[in-house]
């Protein structure tokens, strides 16, 4: 490489990829070692599996590891049962300079029935590293649909709230 020439992790980090193009899917069916005493599948048992996509998704797009950063909130809306199929759909909603956020929908089958629940969404923040654990570049988001546009300002909102909440509580936002 000559002065001035553009490295490779530069050049990769300029190419834009679209939501579609990085997506993650994580599929599981709930077996009885992953129910509490009501029957109910831990909450634990499905934060790994969101984890799991969104960190797909987020490679993906990145083209390099990545680092879960954060998990904002999340709310179980209904409970999900041993015997459903468990499917966490992951998509890269924004992207910052090093970060990015994955949304990620979780939805439970019953498979004799057909009938699937939505049950719950969160959104993870993720940072792409190099070889030495540090923080690079990742490529821009090509918003290629009004839906695409439409979670990438809700995905900005979401940090600029993370952002003050960090300056009002007295934490540093790194990403």
């Amino acid at each position: 490489m000559t002065e001035g020439e553009p490295t490779a992790d530069a050049v990769r980090s300029q190419e834009a990829r679209s939501p579609a193009a990085s997506q993650g899917t994580v599929s599981e069916l709930m077996m009885p070692h992953h129910v509490n005493n009501l029957g109910n599948v831990f909450g634990g048992v499905i934060l790994s599996m969101v984890d799991r996509a969104a960190t797909v998704a987020a490679m993906r797009h990145a083209g390099r590891s990545c680092v879960t950063v954060s998990i904002d909130r999340v709310d179980f809306r209904e409970p999900i049962y041993a015997g459903e199929l468990v499917t966490c759909h992951a998509c890269v909603t924004y992207v910052g300079t090093t970060s990015m956020e994955i949304g990620v929908s979780v939805f439970a089958a019953d498979l004799l029935s057909g009938v699937e629940r939505h049950t719950n969404t969160c959104f993870l923040t993720f940072v792409a590293i190099d070889d030495d654990n540090r923080p690079v570049q990742v490529p821009r988001l090509e918003l290629q649909s009004d839906n695409d546009r439409q979670r990438f300002h809700e995905g900005r909102r979401r940090r600029e709230v993370r952002q003050a909440l960090a300056l009002e509580f007295g934490e540093k936002e790194k990403r």
